[in-house]
């Protein structure tokens, strides 16, 4: 349940960091992607770097000042993000009025920024990154995770990839749109926000609440698409147009208990033991929408042999039993196909020399849009069949559903991919986690996971240890977030 506090709105400074001041000394006209050879320093001693053109140094330095503001929940302040991006907006001539910080409690801050088109009749375009980034211990980390790094051809820090990258090239986006005199046919919003990471002050949700008129738009773009690179090559640009529905449940057993020295077969941790094997045992059926069967289709097409022919019978109607079999055995391809429940958390027992009174386990299910939450609920009952085992959800589930893959949209991604990497196929996706689209899709504004932004599939490091970025694809992805709003936002690029 997100709270709901007076609005508090903070004044911004209107003062510029000296990279930032170099970053627009010179005017930029140029469009094309012109992307550096990484610097292989191994410290971010130097703001400068001269082969970088002026929109793509202040994507890299407003990334390197959003990496180095903690916005943990456990100890950071998004607020303090949100304010030194729109003192940026507010320097480079952004109107006051347009670039708002505010949120429900002093620490949780979301930037709403409003770049002004032609009043031609077309609602406005959504531009959505959250700038709260999951706990990072530097003990577990080989750099420090909120220093940013320059090493190797990446950029590391937490949140290089799960989301600062993309708050950072959107707020330089703007200002390059800006500085170009850009006049779209519809405003476009930039929206950096809070608490996606976890934490009772979601800023989407808030927003949407208290303050839809600031985000309401036709569409919006936001993380959870899938740039992928294989064995150095580029193979396709995924675009989320689904998610899963996040749902978890407790299971509990619990026992009159006794001494450890008088065993008997009815062991609280045992009964809940048997439970979560029948739970790993158990497959939901297979059920493909329309996203995920398009999936299955376009990304065969980048396969051969075994693969290939399997991703093919899958979208048979019924799946072949084979494909179904193959496909399985990878995660990547099973939890596209069904609902899955996984046991993720065990806590049971109170003494060494006790029997236990109580067990008590997390199951986490991430469910396919359009399937019932209870049927889930009911479905595990079923496949634990005791009676002793209760199932309690740990919170209400928020589905969303679908966004649908208009011509505009779709078309659109299409073109500016085929400009950058010409033959890569654009394959719409389901993810299997989630994200804030959820809140936007549930209020009506269909929203698309999309950033060409490539990276290796084997090397995906968000939530984890030494996050880190590409730097060639980093600009690269710039650039398409550039081409792809403008595209979307006048209507002679269409």
């Amino acid at each position: 349940m997100i709270r709901i506090k007076p609005l508090h709105i903070l004044m911004l400074p209107l003062a510029l960091s000296a990279g930032f001041m170099a970053s627009c000394s010179s005017e930029d006209t140029g469009t094309a992607l012109e992307s550096a050879e990484p610097d292989t320093a191994t410290s971010s001693e130097s703001m400068a770097a001269p082969d970088l053109l002026p929109h793509q140094q202040m994507a890299k330095d407003f990334l390197r000042e959003l990496i180095e503001i903690d916005t943990t929940h456990s100890t950071g302040n998004t607020t303090n993000a949100a304010e030194a991006m729109a003192a940026h907006l507010i320097a480079a001539g952004f109107p006051e009025e347009d670039v708002l910080v505010l949120g429900p409690v002093e620490n949780k801050g979301n930037l709403v920024v409003r770049y002004r088109g032609r009043t031609v009749g077309r609602k406005p375009l959504l531009l959505l990154a959250h700038i709260d980034v999951v706990e990072a211990d530097p003990a577990d980390w080989t750099l420090d995770p909120f220093t940013f790094t320059e090493q190797d051809g990446y950029y590391y820090g937490r949140g290089t990839t799960d989301d600062k990258d993309e708050a950072a090239i959107h707020i330089a986006n703007l200002i390059r749109l800006k500085r170009e005199g850009f006049q779209p046919d519809r405003d476009i919003i930039v929206a950096l926000t809070a608490d996606e990471e976890g934490g009772s002050d979601n800023g989407v949700a808030w927003l949407l609440e208290n303050h839809r008129e600031l985000i309401d738009a036709e569409y919006a773009l936001n993380e959870g698409g899938s740039a992928m690179i294989r064995d150095g090559k580029h193979i396709a640009n995924g675009v989320q147009a689904s998610e899963k529905v996040y749902q978890t449940f407790t299971l509990e057993v619990t026992n009159p208990g006794g001494h450890s020295s008088l065993p008997v077969k009815d062991n609280a941790i045992y009964r809940l033991a048997d439970a979560l094997v029948r739970i790993r045992a158990y497959d939901f059926p297979v059920v493909l929408n329309e996203v995920t069967r398009i999936f299955f289709e376009r990304y065969a097409d980048l396969e051969e042999g075994d693969l290939a022919a399997a991703m093919r019978g899958i979208i048979q109607d019924p799946p072949d039993p084979a494909a179904v079999a193959y496909l399985s055995r990878t995660p990547f391809y099973n939890s596209r196909m069904r609902t899955t429940c996984v046991a993720t958390q065990l806590e049971a027992g109170h003494a060494e020399n006790a029997l236990p009174q109580r067990a008590q386990a997390t199951v986490n299910c991430r469910v396919l849009p359009g399937e019932s939450v209870a049927v889930v609920e009911n479905t595990l009952e079923t496949v634990i069949g005791d009676v002793q085992v209760t199932i309690t959800p740990v919170q209400d589930a928020t589905p969303s559903p679908p966004s649908p893959l208009t011509p505009e949209i779709l078309g659109a991604i299409e073109s500016v991919t085929g400009e950058m990497w010409p033959g890569v196929p654009v394959i719409p996706m389901m993810s299997t986690g989630a994200t804030d689209g959820l809140f936007l899709r549930n209020a009506g504004i269909p929203v698309y996971g999309v950033a060409g932004l490539f990276a290796d599939i084997a090397d995906n490091r968000a939530h984890g240890q030494n996050e880190r970025i590409v730097i060639k694809s980093y600009f690269e992805g710039q650039e398409f977030l550039y081409r792809l709003m403008k595209r979307l936002s006048i209507s002679d690029e269409k």
